[in-house]
């Protein structure tokens, strides 16, 4: 692909073949399907379970700490969290250093349903990759962490894109109209 030139016509969105929203449908769809294996057996919702696989791993994490690890609405976190305390499968302690300051470990019940999804979990990746040959999952793994390292990056400084100058009125030119680009959510 050519990079674009002020004199190109507008390239067409594509949405089916837009990376961000290609991504956001096979995320979906990944966690959709997996969600299946425990949402009616344990009544977890994908929240609640990224928030208990996070805390598995990593324990005595914030809320904020959580949202920003799984990159999750801190809105959709604090439910999950507030669900998770509630059926007795986290809870909350407080800083002694900072009483502001909360942060949240597996209970032996949750531990529990841990314990049983992960390896549901697992299979199912397994599963999805069958067949790919060990070099192209090597070379996915890769490209997702390069991907989210960019989109990381360019989060943390949007991108200021130049635009097509406006076509002149009345024999005066214009100067290209530059406009901040946030990320979206696809």
């Amino acid at each position: 692909m050519k990079p674009a030139t002020p004199a190109d016509p507008p390239r067409a969105l594509e949405l089916e073949r837009f990376l961000p929203y290609r991504l956001s449908v096979l995320a979906n769809t990944l966690s959709a399907a997996l969600a299946e294996t425990y949402a009616d057996r344990f009544q977890l919702s994908i929240p609640e379970w990224r928030v208990l696989a996070v805390l598995a791993r990593t324990p005595g994490l914030s809320a904020a700490q959580v949202a920003e690890r799984t990159a999750m609405d801190k809105v959709a976190v604090s439910r999950a969290v507030a669900s998770l305390v509630r059926a007795r499968r986290i809870e909350r302690g407080i800083e002694a250093s900072d009483r502001r300051r909360s942060h949240l470990r597996l209970t032996p019940r949750g531990q529990s349903v841990y314990d049983e999804v992960a390896p549901c979990a697992l299979a199912y990746e397994e599963s999805v990759l069958r067949g790919l040959p060990m070099r192209s999952r090597t070379a996915l793994s890769a490209l997702l962490d390069e991907l989210l390292r960019r989109a990381r990056a360019l989060r943390a400084a949007p991108a200021t894109l130049a635009t097509r100058p406006a076509p002149p009125s009345s024999g005066t030119a214009r100067s290209p109209d530059t406009r901040t680009v946030r990320p979206s959510r696809g």
